[in-house]
């Protein structure tokens, strides 16, 4: 599997090493680009730069490349002498486009060349969620593993592994109705664009002479006019500032306490023949399910009443075999928490920490925007003065989601280092115990 796309020279160094992953899968006779190392596109009109000092640094060797448009643009790079080829469709941006109507979906593909997994969280293709293993085994470990996270769209496998609330999905019919975003070559990106610049920069030149010519010789002198002009008497008005997001952030640290508390309180009911479901905790609340085995209703009903914990509520459905509950939990209180790091330079320390960690963590960018306050007049005679249309603030964070066999209380210290950070999710499964959490932190 991909470890942060340094995998090249690992796979075949000595020649003796057996290759683990595919580069390319061919469907209905059209041969599609996989395995692919995807990461967040800053700039979608000029990403030459960004192109570039990925293939200098983050994949070395890397020549090839394509660009995924859409809500949250990427790019994704690969070697050519791995067996990529310039002009081949990426099979992940025509799947993306496919189900564009989906944010977040997690799937396995059988394929003739192997076992295809792709996973994408928010619009965004995970690091290594572009990937065509050669060994079933860990294609399905990968997959599994990812089931943990909550909030699927759509969860996709072959029928044969018998997965539940899983759906086996037809690869041709969705490829052939996505987008076909080709390899393109990362050198000849430089040339192409220069040209393009000198042509633009001389067409321009040219109507700057002409315009300047034809004002200086052929615009006739207009005398100035004079009109006298009753003052008046105009009302002043009063522009509030936009409020900053950060200045009123819920403590993180009391949400993790929080969170695990209420998870730890919900994990103890454990009724004989009822499993308990993921816990997650989100808005002030944890929520959680029970699925029926061989127990009856008065069980699970006593046991809820016994725990002494105050429910929000709890809800059996239809059939009676399954049952939801949630707590409320007390508001975090709010503290001012301003941003420290540009948004590079807190990827950049976020990366480097859980690299030292051993753990993997998707950060995708995202922005924010909130409306301007309505002009105020001042008390006073006369007509309000006129303000232009304040446009809307705009604010840029950080996501990051990972998992963790760590609860909240070992990640406090490890995460809260960083103002401007906010929690969104944190979800704990019973059956692996495996803590998940997402967040965002606001970036300069």
């Amino acid at each position: 599997m991909l470890d942060e796309a340094k995998l090249l020279e690992d796979d075949f160094e000595g020649g003796t090493s057996r290759k683990t992953w595919g580069t390319s899968i061919n469907v209905d006779g059209i041969n599609y680009a996989t395995s692919l190392f995807w990461q967040p596109l800053q700039n979608a009109k000029d990403y030459l730069q960004e192109v570039e000092d990925a293939s200098n640094s983050i994949l070395e060797g890397a020549d090839l490349f394509c660009i995924k448009g859409g809500k949250a643009p990427q790019f994704g790079i690969c070697v050519s002498h791995e067996g990529f080829k310039k002009g081949q469709s990426s099979a992940v941006v025509a799947l993306v486009t496919a189900l564009s109507d989906v944010s977040s979906f997690v799937a396995v593909f059988k394929t003739k060349e192997g076992w295809w997994y792709t996973c994408v969280r928010n619009d965004i293709i995970l690091s290594d969620g572009d990937m065509l293993f050669l060994n079933e085994e860990e294609a399905k470990n990968q997959f599994l593993s990812m089931l943990a996270v909550p909030d699927w769209g759509k969860k996709i496998a072959p029928a044969e592994w018998g997965i539940e609330d899983t759906e086996d999905a037809d690869l041709g019919e969705l490829l052939s109705r996505g987008a076909k975003a080709k390899l393109q070559k990362i050198k000849g990106l430089r040339g192409s664009k220069l040209i393009a610049v000198v042509a633009v920069s001389a067409v321009v030149g040219l109507w700057l002479v002409s315009t300047l010519v034809d004002k200086i010789f052929f615009t006739p002198v207009k005398k100035p006019v004079s009109v006298p002009v009753r003052p008046k008497v105009i009302q002043p008005v009063e522009v509030k500032e936009v409020p900053k997001p950060w200045e009123k952030i819920a403590d993180p640290a009391e949400i993790m306490n929080s969170c695990f508390e209420g998870i730890n309180q919900l994990v103890q009911i454990l009724p004989p023949g009822w499993k308990i479901g993921l816990i997650s905790c989100s808005n002030n609340s944890v929520a959680t399910s029970w699925k029926r085995e061989f127990g009856i209703m008065d069980w699970m009903r006593d046991a809820l009443e016994k725990s002494e914990i105050k429910f929000a509520g709890y809800q059996f459905d239809n059939t009676g075999n399954n049952i939801t509950a949630s707590i409320n939990l007390k508001p975090a209180p709010q503290l001012l928490s301003p941003p420290e790091y540009n948004m590079v330079d807190l990827r950049n320390k976020i990366n480097n920490q859980f690299q030292a960690l051993g753990l993997q963590i998707a950060l995708s960018e995202e922005t924010i925007k909130t409306s301007a306050p309505k002009p105020v007049a001042t008390k006073g005679k006369g007509p309000a003065a006129r303000v232009p249309a304040q446009q809307p603030a705009v604010f840029k964070v950080l996501k990051f989601s990972f998992n963790s066999p760590h609860d909240p209380t070992i990640w406090a210290k490890l995460l809260t280092k960083y103002s401007g950070l906010e929690f969104r999710l944190i979800t704990y499964s019973p059956d692996n115990n495996v803590w998940h959490y997402e967040g965002a932190i606001y970036v300069l």
